[in-house]
């Protein structure tokens, strides 16, 4: 038997509960004073017997209708039982109707066909039950057929609108906690768009974050270990290494700040910064080279137009891809050359080599995590594949390639 627990058949508020007795004892009490009326003042005057009879009749109407309702309470719980209880009664009490009425009208909110023949069923039982018992008793009347046929069709048209409210309600139940439903649904689905937004900002961040700081960090470091471990140095070259050092360490914190700065609230307006693009490649070797790296720029398979032709989206991949490529090779292969390699035009897509020597584990920097990771999902981004890795010869080897649309 189901309960009332579900979104459709909610716990009413006490106001509402009230004003559902309140339509049980006031119809319950007009259909028991019309059927006094009909009962004790009728156009022949009653004899003695006759009238202590109908006042005997009318006590058990209104003793029946009373206890009917202490059904009321238990109609969310077992709607079917009570709804089919209040309805047999309508066939012998009258002061029953109004209880009949709101529990039928609560059996119909649950909208079962079942249940309603059920209902429908009970009050048929009861009504032939009713006149099966009359028939010895009743006084000769050939009215009496047309009266029970009356009595039968009212009672089925009160029941008929009873569930007819039903489900209406019921109707109306289920649009409330469908449009809830959505609602939730659709909060639920802004959350987590912007749970995914703030998630994907902030890996954008990292990744940046990680492409501007990696080699400028790099730089500091192997200038710094040179400076620790080396004793041989002159004055003229400690003092240079430390003003290497001074400026990357410089450089590294004003983009940290421009980084950063798509944090700030006051900031979250503003412009974001220009990203490098594959115009400030040779820059990025220069720096390198100044570092003591030997690397080698080769754009002679590029377009007539070089570096300069190459889209600014794809550029600025190109650009990380290297920029990359570079830092991990200065990390793990200090001290060995490096060559860099670019080749494509439009139509055939663009592709970005970085080729080292291995050596001993370089630079003692902790992993970041985001390094090839990150420049992967850069490259995948992009609609482009990269891979990575050992080749025969003993070299490392970094290769992207990236769609060109003419």
């Amino acid at each position: 038997m189901p309960t009332a627990s579900d979104p459709m058949h909610p716990e009413l508020p006490r106001r509402a509960q009230l004003l559902r007795y309140g339509i049980a004892v006031a119809v319950g009490a007009l259909a028991w004073s019309v059927n006094v009326t009909g009962r004790l003042h009728t156009a022949i005057p009653l004899t003695h017997a006759q009238h202590a009879a109908a006042v005997a009749a009318l006590t058990v109407d209104l003793a029946i209708g009373v206890a009917a309702l202490l059904l009321l309470p238990r109609r969310r719980r077992h709607p079917l039982a009570v709804g089919c209880m209040a309805a047999a009664l309508m066939a012998v009490s009258t002061a029953n109707l109004g209880v009949a009425v709101v529990a039928i009208c609560s059996l119909g909110t649950w909208r079962r066909r079942g249940w309603v023949a059920a209902a429908v069923g009970s009050y048929l039982a009861a009504e032939v039950v009713v006149v099966v018992l009359k028939l010895p008793i009743r006084t000769p009347d050939r009215d009496f057929g047309w009266q029970t046929a009356f009595a039968v069709s009212v009672g089925l048209l009160i029941q008929a609108a009873a569930f007819a409210s039903g489900y209406y309600l019921g109707a109306r139940r289920e649009l409330t906690a469908t449009a809830r439903e959505r609602v939730l649904a659709a909060e639920r689905e802004q959350a987590a768009a912007a749970d995914f937004a703030r998630t994907s900002e902030r890996t954008r961040i990292a990744r940046e974050m990680h492409d501007v700081l990696a080699h400028r960090i790099s730089l500091v470091a192997l200038h710094a270990g040179a400076l620790a471990y080396r004793d041989d140095l002159t004055r003229e070259q400690t003092a240079e290494s430390a003003r290497t050092i001074q400026a990357n360490a410089q450089l590294a914190l004003a983009e940290l700040r421009q980084v950063l700065g798509v944090l700030r609230a006051e900031d979250a307006g503003a412009v974001e910064q220009p990203q490098p693009t594959l115009a400030e490649l040779p820059a990025l070797v220069a720096d390198a080279r100044e570092a003591g790296s030997v690397i080698t720029l080769d754009t002679s398979g590029l377009a007539a137009d070089g570096a300069e032709g190459v889209p600014t989206t794809l550029s600025r991949t190109g650009f990380r891809v290297v920029q990359e490529a570079l830092t991990n090779a200065r990390k793990h292969a200090p001290g060995e050359a490096a060559t860099v390699r670019l080749s494509g035009a439009a139509g055939f897509g663009l592709e970005v080599e970085v080729r080292n020597g291995t050596g001993p584990a370089g630079i003692d920097l902790p992993p970041s995590g985001v390094g090839l990771v990150g420049l992967a999902e850069r490259v995948a981004l992009a609609g482009g594949t990269l891979e990575h890795g050992l080749r025969p010869d003993g070299s490392f080897v970094l290769r992207a390639r990236l769609p060109w649309q003419k």
